[in-house]
């Protein structure tokens, strides 16, 4: 299990250096690492409304599949569900992180300066 939990650690340390290293023209790390954390709010930050849905509802299927099978019907499967779910969310945040760095992502400041505003 800690070999396991090693693994994780060091896939998510170098996908968010690969993703801080990356972007230095763009700001499109800000939708994957959105992704990333939660599967769906970097395509909905990139406009993309029915991938924005798809991923979550995967995301929170292969929660509430992989801990029902594993709490009912094959007791210990559900040590399967995170890292099935750390696959998506890193598949997520990639397709995330490339929609944006494609349309050129930007985060700024609005002219009144009150909100935020970002443009592709």
């Amino acid at each position: 299990m800690k070999k396991v939990l090693v693994l994780g650690c060091v896939i998510v340390g170098m996908v968010l250096v690969s993703f801080s290293s990356l972007a230095a023209s763009s700001e499109a790390w800000i939708p994957g690492l959105a992704s990333f954390v939660l599967p769906g709010l970097g395509q909905l930050l990139n406009d993309e409304m029915d991938k924005a849905i798809l991923h979550f509802v995967v995301g929170v299927g292969i929660s509430a599949v992989g801990f029902g099978i594993g709490w009912y019907i094959l007791p210990g499967a559900w040590y399967l569900t995170p890292a099935l779910y750390l696959g998506w969310s890193i598949y997520s945040g990639y397709d995330a992180y490339t929609v944006a760095k494609k349309h050129n992502f930007q985060l700024g400041l609005v002219d009144n300066g009150v909100g935020f505003s970002y443009s592709f």
